[in-house]
């Protein structure tokens, strides 16, 4: 009997790459061109004073929600508080000053996490979309597997070895794109994003990258794109796994388009990802915590809104959190 054929995300002799797109991910010449000759012969855009974003006081519900309610918690950038089905999972985890492998450079906090690290409740399931630093944070992960022993993670193919080299005493759990695994009475799907994973030189594409649904025995759901460019699978994930309460959707680290356009949704991308999800509600993520690229920090949510009214959907469907604050359903 002849192998199951390879799926089209992996690569023949390992690894994994995007299905969709040749050459997604930009070479080093591109981002030398980006960094030597873009950003020095064009002007960037001016930023705000940090003060703009606001930081409020989180309201999920401790220890534990209700089995019937529903709860998302914006800690900043793509680490999020969802209380689901009387569980609590994290996902993106990154409480570190900075999204670098080193503590002295690299992208700055612009907003301290909306979550305090010691009033982050019991945790049930910890998410990790993919390895990058601003997702993937050493330092957040130690602290967490020493602090919620009893978390369960969920990672893509590859990254169970970089969460229990750092002390996760529980269970690892790899999927790849369309696997799933069932927490108690959470059932969590792995689904496809267009990406790339690296940590260093010479591991492009070693472990694989993902989005997550979310699906409570008590009929909530809520899709978590993780990082990600727009790609053709945003339907068959709806139709999969939907109707959505909450599709959480990054907008921001978009620009340059011609570098980022494969990696990262802009504001447009990310409503017609929306619409084609199957999906309530928006919460945009993935913007204003870190200064990642060279669009404005205050822009994403500002075309999101512009792109969401354009596109004639209610009002009530967009719902953009501050730092800190909590949606409950």
């Amino acid at each position: 009997m002849s192998p199951d054929p390879l799926p089209s995300h992996h690569r023949p002799g390992g690894g994994f790459r995007n299905p969709w797109v040749d050459q997604a991910v930009p070479g080093f010449g591109s981002l030398l061109k980006w960094m030597l000759v873009h950003r020095t012969t064009r002007p960037r855009p001016k930023d705000p004073d940090p003060s703009v974003f606001t930081r409020v006081p989180p309201d999920f519900v401790p220890p534990r929600a209700p089995l019937s309610q529903l709860t998302v918690t914006w800690a900043g950038h793509a680490s999020l508080l969802i209380q689901l089905n009387g569980l609590n999972l994290l996902t993106d985890p990154i409480w570190s000053e900075r999204a670098s492998p080193v503590s002295w450079a690299g992208p700055r906090r612009w907003v301290a996490p909306g979550i305090a690290f010691e009033d982050v409740p019991p945790l049930d399931v910890v998410l990790l979309s993919h390895n990058h630093y601003d997702h993937l944070d050493d330092q957040t992960v130690r602290r967490l597997a020493r602090t919620h022993p009893q978390a369960t993670w969920i990672v893509p193919l590859g990254l169970a070895s970089f969460v229990q080299k750092r002390g996760a005493p529980g269970a690892v759990v790899e999927l790849d794109w369309w696997q799933e695994s069932s927490i108690k009475a959470v059932r969590i799907a792995a689904t496809p994003a267009q990406h790339f994973s690296s940590r260093g030189i010479g591991d492009r594409g070693d472990t694989l990258w993902c989005g997550f649904s979310l699906s409570g025995a008590n009929g909530r759901r809520v899709y978590f794109a993780g990082d990600t460019g727009y790609h053709p699978e945003f339907r068959t994930i709806g139709e999969r796994y939907g109707p959505f309460d909450v599709a959480l959707l990054p907008i921001g680290a978009y620009e340059p388009r011609w570098f980022m356009r494969y990696l990262h949704m802009n504001p447009e991308e990310a409503v017609a990802a929306f619409r084609a999800l199957n999906a309530r509600m928006l919460v945009p993520i993935h913007w204003g915590t870190f200064k990642l690229t060279d669009e404005a920090m205050d822009e994403p949510p500002i075309r999101a809104r512009a792109a969401w009214d354009a596109a004639g959907l209610p009002p009530s469907g967009y719902r953009q959190l501050a730092h800190g604050e909590t949606l409950t359903l």
